[in-house]
């Protein structure tokens, strides 16, 4: 089978013949049409997650994918061969940058029927990550204040939406070229991060959706209220993540240690400091499906490229300046040709 893999951290990503997936009892094998890329894609290849991602190489990247269901385990109930589905498979069984994969039934769902492949397949990790960040972690109220930085990148075009749609007043940061365009998605309060400085704009927000870090965390901390969250997808992480993860007790030691600093100056301000590391959840992508049927929420698609040009596209990822999400498509020739 077809595929784009990472032989050695820091290596460059290769087209390869790799075994076809082995399809378990409770799996539904899943023909790719379309696979998101991700800026976890570049930092799994460059090796930045290989304490508490520990993959076996070489690895097929990927963990985004819509396509259609083409197997079916012994198992399975919910989904019949020919259903058109989309997913974020679990951390242990990514690989979408293939022709076909075996997905854990419980991680996959319906697509949204109002959106092709390609839109479908930009949504499942960031869908997942807003969704978890304002949902879950958040439990974000109408009249509320949220802030969601980067907000023209893949997470960020999502978040503003469901924030909106969760009655929230919405703030972000973005270029000045982006301005007009995250507003059409729905938030109020839009900043230019290379004129402007959010801190001295922002004040008294509920929670703050970070994906940038560092310095930029720092100072979400201080445009909380007292009570206020903020949730971090760059990190640092927590011992929380590790535990999610099953790490040992000494890697648990050393997450907790790397976010000390944030949640110490956290506390200190009355806030709280989270780091979220989305996990795969089919039963979440049916309810965002409903919210993308409805009109609620829309996808973004910047950039679309062909299944050859896979090695490229992770390429495109470390340069960026696209809104919203890039997406690797399989035409309907290419896929009769290796079928």
């Amino acid at each position: 089978m077809r595929a784009f893999v990472v032989r050695q951290y820091k290596g460059p990503v290769q087209e390869a013949d790799v075994p076809e997936p082995v399809v378990g009892a409770h799996d539904v094998l899943v023909e790719v049409r379309a696979a998101g890329l991700n800026a976890l894609d570049e930092k799994l290849r460059a090796g930045e997650f290989r304490q508490v991602l520990p993959y076996e190489l070489p690895l097929v990247l990927g963990h985004d994918v819509a396509g259609t269901v083409i197997g079916l385990g012994a198992e399975v109930r919910g989904f019949a061969l020919g259903d058109e589905v989309y997913a974020r498979p679990g951390k242990d069984r990514i690989g979408t940058f293939a022709e076909r994969i075996a997905i854990a039934e419980t991680d996959l769902a319906l697509k949204p029927a109002s959106v092709d492949f390609v839109e479908a397949a930009s949504l499942p990790l960031v869908a997942l990550t807003a969704w978890q960040a304002l949902v879950e972690r958040g439990n974000v109220q109408p009249g509320q204040r949220v802030l969601v930085h980067a907000g023209a990148g893949g997470v960020g075009t999502i978040a503003i939406q469901l924030a909106k749609h969760l009655g929230a007043t919405v703030a972000t940061t973005v270029s000045a070229r982006d301005a007009e365009f995250v507003r059409e998605l729905g938030a109020d309060v839009v900043v230019d991060y290379r004129s402007q400085d959010f801190e001295q704009l922002l004040d008294g927000y509920d929670l703050v959706l970070d994906s940038v870090g560092g310095e930029n965390l720092e100072k979400s901390l201080r445009v909380l209220r007292p009570g206020g969250k903020a949730i971090g997808i760059a990190g640092p992480p927590d011992a929380a993540f590790a535990r999610e993860l099953g790490a040992n007790a000494a890697l648990r030691l050393v997450t907790g240690v790397l976010s000390s600093g944030v949640r110490r100056r956290a506390r200190r301000l009355g806030t709280t400091y989270e780091f979220l590391f989305m996990r795969a959840d089919g039963d979440q992508l049916r309810r965002i499906a409903g919210l993308v049927d409805s009109g609620a929420l829309r996808p973004v698609v910047g950039r679309v490229f062909d299944f050859d040009q896979t090695v490229q596209a992770v390429r495109s990822l470390a340069k960026g300046g696209f809104r919203g999400k890039a997406v690797i498509s399989r035409t309907t020739s290419s896929i009769r040709r290796t079928a």
